[in-house]
C-alpha cells in the first residue's frame, strides 16, 4: 500500500474513533437514515471545529 493511501486511511479510522465518543451516534438510536446522517453531521461539527480553529 502507498504512503498517500496509508496516511488517508489513517485519517479516516481517527474520524470514526472521534465520531464513536459520542453516545447517540455510537448506539445508532435513530430509526431513519436523515435523522442518522443528522446526528453524525452534528457529532463531526465540534471534532472539525477543533482541528481548523489554530487555523484561523
Amino acid at each position: 500500500m502507498s504512503n498517500v493511501l496509508y496516511k488517508e486511511r489513517s485519517h479516516v479510522e481517527r474520524f470514526f474513533n472521534k465520531i464513536k465518543h459520542f453516545r447517540r451516534v455510537a448506539t445508532r438510536f435513530e430509526k431513519y437514515a436523515a435523522n442518522d446522517l443528522l446526528m453524525i453531521n452534528s457529532a463531526a461539527m465540534p471534532i472539525w471545529l477543533r482541528v481548523n480553529e489554530a487555523v484561523a
